[in-house]
């Protein structure tokens, strides 16, 4: 590899651990907003949890295989790109999709489900996509990805954490809502310090590749929203789900993307800067979708009140029944 690929970050291992910690942390003070019993009611409209895994799981994939095909970027870059469609859906989608008016539910349903699934779903998507493109194969080769030990890292950092968090939720509520607020902003404050430092630590290697990079990144975010938010339409969602299953789609756990990089890919420079840049950019795109749809509350609710309306009328159509007691 050469140029931005042949770029590592310097990280020590003890480094690593820590990132692999407060990822820990920031899943499970979510986690502590969360009941089983949400996805009980979620049951009774499975369409809506297929639609939104599809567009996350395989459209999103595609798609960025096409936009690596079409735009032929450095491995490394390339890479980037791939780990971050593997990643499960990233907790602020959750908030997003509330200040937008959405369906705040699905949503939560959704970010749990795919990182629940995540330790067979990231490692099979990344490989399949680095597979596929003969210059990510090379590169994939050379730093010789241990799967097992990958899916380790997602149990232990990502669902196991999930897991704790939902039951402690479950049965000690009083507990889970005093811990919630603190965990989680500790959490998202050191992650955030987290990268900042460590790019700052390395900025002199990347300067050359800034706007290749940020270009890449804000096609690719561009194009996770708009698959998640067509998809969606296309396949007839009314519109609260469908802003839920676009943040879904286009707001990932970038954070385990690092954790891995740093855990299995010797901080590979252009991988890791493309990872770090989306969970930057994510927040921006995301925040102005949300804001410009918060200001739209009555088109959001369109879709749905149609149902409703036709489900009223249906009821008013019907004949009474009558009184046999």
């Amino acid at each position: 590899m050469t140029g931005i690929d042949a770029v590592e970050l310097q990280f020590s291992p003890s480094a690593v651990l820590a990132l692999q910690l407060i990822l820990a942390v920031v899943i499970f003070g979510v986690a502590l907003e969360l009941r089983f019993g949400d996805f009980a009611r979620l049951l009774r409209e499975p369409r809506l949890m297929v639609i939104g895994l599809c567009s996350q799981l395989i459209a999103l994939p595609l798609l960025t295989f096409a936009l690596v095909a079409v735009a032929d970027p450095a491995p490394s870059l390339a890479l980037g790109l791939m780990m971050t469609a593997a990643c499960p859906g990233g907790n602020m989608s959750n908030v997003l999709t509330h200040w937008a008016g959405g369906r705040t539910s699905l949503s939560m349903a959704m970010t749990t489900l795919s990182s629940l699934v995540s330790p067979v779903t990231t490692p099979l998507t990344f490989a399949l996509l680095g597979d596929l493109h003969p210059a990510t194969r090379a590169a994939m080769r050379e730093v010789a990805v241990p799967y097992t030990e990958l899916v380790g890292t997602i149990l232990l950092a990502l669902v196991l954490p999930l897991v704790l968090g939902m039951t402690l939720a479950q049965r000690r509520p009083a507990l889970a809502e005093r811990l919630r607020r603190p965990l989680k902003r500790f959490g998202v404050f050191v992650l955030l310090l987290f990268i900042v430092l460590a790019l700052a630590a390395n900025q002199g290697l990347f300067r050359p590749a800034l706007v290749a990079i940020f270009w890449l990144v804000a096609a690719h975010n561009a194009l996770a929203l708009v698959t998640g938010w067509s998809l969606a339409r296309l396949l007839g969602t009314g519109a609260s789900a469908r802003r839920a299953i676009t943040f879904e789609t286009g707001i990932h756990n970038t954070a385990l993307g690092l954790t891995l990089i740093f855990s299995y890919f010797q901080g590979l420079g252009g991988m890791a800067l493309v990872v770090a840049w989306w969970g930057v950019w994510q927040l921006v795109t995301g925040g102005l979708l949300a804001r410009h749809w918060a200001q739209r509350p009555l088109q959001a609710c369109v879709d749905d009140a149609r149902g409703a309306h036709a489900a009223a009328v249906a009821e008013t159509a019907a004949p009474p029944q009558r009184d046999r007691s």
